[in-house]
């Protein structure tokens, strides 16, 4: 309840500028934000991925037909596994041309949020990056998915409103 009036607020101060009696059951906002940045020293991407923990949870339980509790400890190894598997199926890259690698390093838990990490190795040099990003597109059509990527210094953002998932970046 606590999670749903917030995501209500957050939204009534963006649309309204003053908050307005939310409907019932409402839950008006579904938004990810994914960070990459490209570590010239380690030749590599570095990923992370933001969400609201009750829409992964949902979008996991959904996907996988089983119940999901991403704060349970002794559920970690199960829902690492889960959440590696629907976010490299629904996010991925290529670099300058090339498919990259997604390795899952791991996810934490932040009061409504989830944050998952991946790396992509081996790129000593980043002129180009393609995205494709689905993430929750098969849970919501109200999805907004917003991407920040950096690249020697330089950062580029672009927001995919549901249904697009492809964006491109030159550096």
């Amino acid at each position: 309840m606590g999670l749903m009036l917030y995501k209500w607020f957050l939204l009534s101060l963006l649309s309204f500028g003053r908050p307005a009696a939310p409907a019932p059951d409402a839950h008006p906002f579904y938004v990810s934000v994914v960070e990459v940045e490209h570590n010239g020293k380690d030749k590599a991407l570095e990923i992370s991925c933001k969400i609201f923990v009750d829409d992964m949870e949902d979008v996991l339980k959904q996907n996988f037909k089983t119940a999901v509790d991403l704060s349970n400890a002794s559920q970690e190894t199960r829902n690492s596994q889960m959440l590696k598997e629907y976010i490299t199926r629904h996010l991925s890259f290529t670099a300058d041309g090339k498919s990259a690698k997604l390795n899952f390093i791991g996810f934490e838990k932040e009061k409504e949020s989830i944050y998952c990490y991946f790396e992509s190795p081996n790129l000593p040099t980043l002129k180009k990056l393609d995205v494709n990003n689905s993430l929750l597109h098969d849970y919501k059509q109200e999805q907004i998915n917003i991407m920040h990527i950096t690249v020697n210094g330089s950062r580029k953002s672009y927001k995919l409103d549901f249904p697009n998932t492809k964006a491109s970046f030159n550096f």
